[in-house]
């Protein structure tokens, strides 16, 4: 625990155990949307903010925020309005954003491609005091709006059409689900970087479902898979000097697989036990009238 004696290392467990929080629980409605690399694309045109922070002498942090949240604002109308150009229109958002951060480093004075690496991949001594006041008010907010807004936002995640009918305000919703998971991106760059962050967002939960179909079980582990795996990572980076982000990555796709592991022979015996007993010739009858009825026969 000498680790603890260490002012940067205090604040970086700070950082990470709140990354570990706010991370699956937004990446949980993006996988339900079916939109697992929208953080990926978010981190890319968060790049530009973090420029821009450098080149205006600002805050890297914040100005990452407001960059990315017009970002993830312009993603979702270009999926309203996009049709067949969208994908193209995203591609050239995604690639601009990368282009025009490292720009706006270079230019900044001073700066350099170096300047970008802790943000891209995440850094354990520069998490500032600054830094982590910026994660935790923005972190409380990411977490008022996936815990208050769950039914809500579970709903328009999972059919956008039933919740349309249902009187909630889709498009609404949609956008706050993309701002929320801009404002985790760039919250999560400092501790796993613009790069990865996108794979705590959704490994924790693509794990968590191995063992669980139940959205309320589905998201408080994976909640708590991700701060296992930020608290691992970062105290091996301490330890063994290796990057933080991508330490923890793949600690949570270890998690993954292990998790894969059990469950695939706990799946095996409930499929075993769901059987019906009795006459094999009169099981068959209503296991074809059951194959039937799921494809719509």
């Amino acid at each position: 625990m000498d680790f603890l004696n260490y002012a940067f290392m205090q604040r970086a467990l700070l950082a990470a155990v709140l990354v570990g929080v706010i991370a699956p629980a937004i990446g949980i409605y993006l996988v339900q949307r079916r939109q697992p690399l929208m953080g990926d694309g978010i981190g890319h045109v968060a790049m530009t903010g973090v420029g821009l922070g450098f080149l205006l002498n600002s805050s890297p942090v914040w100005m990452a925020t407001l960059v990315s949240v017009a970002g993830s604002v312009l993603m979702e109308l270009i999926r309203w309005y996009g049709r067949t150009r969208g994908d193209i229109a995203l591609a050239m958002l995604f690639y601009g954003g990368m282009a025009g951060g490292v720009l706006f480093v270079n230019l900044a004075p001073g700066g350099s491609n170096a300047n970008l690496t802790s943000y891209l991949f995440g850094s354990l001594s520069t998490v500032a005091p600054a830094d982590v006041t910026a994660i935790l008010v923005l972190g409380a907010a990411v977490v008022a709006v996936t815990l208050g807004l769950r039914r809500q936002l579970f709903a328009v995640s999972q059919d956008e059409e039933f919740a349309r009918v249902t009187g909630l305000p889709v498009r609404a919703l949609n956008l706050l689900v993309a701002v929320t998971a801009a404002v985790t991106v760039t919250v999560a760059m400092r501790v796993v970087g613009l790069i990865l962050v996108s794979a705590l967002m959704v490994v924790p939960v693509a794990a968590a479902q191995q063992l669980t179909r139940s959205f309320a079980a589905t998201f408080a582990i994976a909640v708590a898979l991700g701060v296992t795996v930020s608290i691992g990572g970062t105290i091996t980076s301490f330890y063994e000097d290796v990057p933080p982000g991508a330490t923890i990555v793949l600690l949570t796709i270890a998690a993954f697989a292990l998790m894969t592991a059990v469950a695939t022979p706990l799946a095996r015996r409930r499929a075993r036990a769901s059987r019906p007993t009795g006459d094999p010739v009169e099981c068959a009858i209503p296991a074809t009238r059951q194959a039937g009825d799921e494809v719509g026969v």
